[in-house]
């Protein structure tokens, strides 16, 4: 999914408050037969093309009416659909149960188990979005079985399995080729587990102005979010009109995440980049980047002339490390806290304290360990509710977060959520934060908002990386300096309307 324009993401509250405010209104809408009828015109369009037989797999709530909607409008179209129904036709209720009376009413019946003959379309539509818990027995069975077909699977607003809120999978989940999802996009769609089992994601509104519907609710950065960070450049400017970085990091043993960070944000544009280590023995020029100025860790913290901050790659936690935090946490500029640096304010409330204080935009990019420390609570409670976290990081520590993963989360203090749909596991490679630090930093250097540069960076990042897992016919084997020099070539692409080579 790359929409050139955000996409409203919705958690399940959310979702229900806007279902209740339309059917409650003077004439409300059929929402299960608009959504049926919006999955079947895909399918016909895009899964079927001139194929025939369909199987629906049908749950016990209001998931299983949208799949009788479905399997009605497909049979119009005169496919072959038979439907396996897993719950008890008296206790449906609603909606649901006018779909199912409206499929018997074709003269078709239901199935108790899937059919031995071979099929041509798995439609899922076991569960929706309000699981909360392992599925079981039967269910499970029947996802089992949909994940052996060789057929495509249409899941209907989630894969069954799959929880709407988080993406973990409880128990076991339908992996779909793709997914129509209704009203808004659903956070587990987007992280964790549930790219895996989502597949191609298609939103369908249903004709709802959700954004004006509903304040509990986040967005999908779209590309805008690149092209609009930065501004061609003018003719009459000079080095200082883009800014100086200054990335504090590099203890022994560590120097390369330092300078990786460094030669991130030279790519992005900084006018003048600085890099001071803890440890600058031996240390005099990055011959790989000569123009990266290399200083002593306390020299760099010492300039005046700073625009921004980076500090935490390859920092290490020993006293100067804490000292250095606790001094970039002091300057009056914005500033990138990664790495080390998250785990001693972590560890040290003193460090906390000072961050919350800040009057400068503070940008956190931990990854579920670090933002667990940072919650003092566990790892699996962090990825249990990745927005949740997200924000409960940004409201305790005043600072614009971005929750590392699959999926990436951006919260805010006050203001909006996001989810990030760009990147690939090529990612998962030593460096790549170093280089997210470093593209932040330029940003930030460069007069971009804290909120948009960490929207706009966390982009950029995941589609330098798709664009190098192209060009390698691959993922596997990406290395962080080749995401640095994609991300120059987008880019330029983006602020100056141009293709990338």
């Amino acid at each position: 999914m790359r929409p050139a324009i955000p996409l409203p993401i919705c958690r399940v509250d959310a979702v229900r408050a806007i279902e209740n405010t339309v059917l409650g209104g003077a004439s409300p809408p059929d929402l299960m037969e608009r959504a049926g009828a919006a999955a079947a015109q895909f399918a016909i369009a895009h899964l079927l093309a001139g194929k025939r037989s369909v199987l629906v797999v049908a749950g016990p709530g209001n998931n299983g009416g949208d799949g009788f909607v479905v399997a009605r409008h497909l049979l119009q179209a005169w496919h072959r659909v038979q439907v396996v129904f897993t719950g008890d036709a008296t206790r449906l209720s609603g909606d649901a149960r006018k779909a199912y009376d409206a499929w018997l009413a074709t003269g078709q019946g239901v199935r108790l188990e899937a059919p031995r003959e071979p099929i041509d379309l798995v439609v899922d539509a076991l569960f929706g979005i309000g699981l909360t818990r392992d599925v079981e027995g039967r269910h499970a069975a029947l996802i089992e079985w949909t994940n052996r077909q060789r057929a495509p699977v249409l899941a209907l607003d989630v894969p069954s399995g799959l929880e709407a809120d988080c993406g973990r999978v409880l128990g076991c989940a339908v992996r779909a080729r793709h997914t129509a999802t209704f009203i808004a996009l659903k956070p587990g769609l987007l992280t964790l587990d549930g790219p895996d089992h989502a597949g191609d994601v298609h939103l369908f509104d249903l004709g709802l102005d959700v954004a004006s519907m509903h304040a509990d609710r986040g967005w999908v950065i779209g590309e805008d979010a690149v092209a609009t960070a930065l501004a061609p450049r003018a003719r009459n400017t000079h080095k200082g009109s883009f800014g100086s970085l200054g990335v504090i990091g590099g203890a022994a043993g560590m120097t390369g995440a330092a300078l990786l960070a460094g030669r991130a944000a030279l790519h992005l544009g900084t006018g003048r980049t600085y890099v001071g280590l803890l440890d600058a023995r031996g240390f005099q020029v990055d011959t790989s980047a000569p123009e990266l100025m290399l200083r002593e860790c306390e020299d760099t913290l010492a300039l005046a002339h700073l625009n921004a901050l980076v500090v935490g790659p390859g920092l290490g936690q020993t006293p100067p490390a804490r000292s250095a935090v606790a001094r970039a946490l002091e300057r009056n500029v914005p500033l990138v806290l990664d790495a080390d640096a998250l785990n001693l304010i972590g560890a040290h409330e003193a460090l906390a304290d000072v961050c919350r204080a800040r009057v400068d935009g503070t940008l956190m990019t931990p990854h579920p360990a670090e933002a667990a420390r940072l919650l003092r609570t566990t790892v699996a409670e962090v990825q249990k509710d990745r927005v949740g976290s997200a924000q409960a990081l940004a409201q305790h520590y005043r600072a614009c977060v971005a929750l590392k993963g699959v999926g990436t989360v951006i919260a805010t203090p006050d203001g909006p959520w996001y989810i990030n749909t760009s990147g690939n596991p090529g990612l998962a490679s030593a460096g790549m934060g170093d280089v997210l630090c470093g593209i932040l930093g330029a940003l930030l250097a460069q007069g971009v908002t804290a909120e948009r540069a960490l929207c706009a960076g966390v982009h950029l990042h995941g589609l330098a990386a798709d664009a190098c897992a192209h060009a390698l016919g691959g993922e596997i084997g990406l290395t962080a300096s080749e995401i640095a020099q994609s991300a120059r070539r987008l880019l330029n692409a983006a602020v100056y309307g141009t293709r990338p080579d």
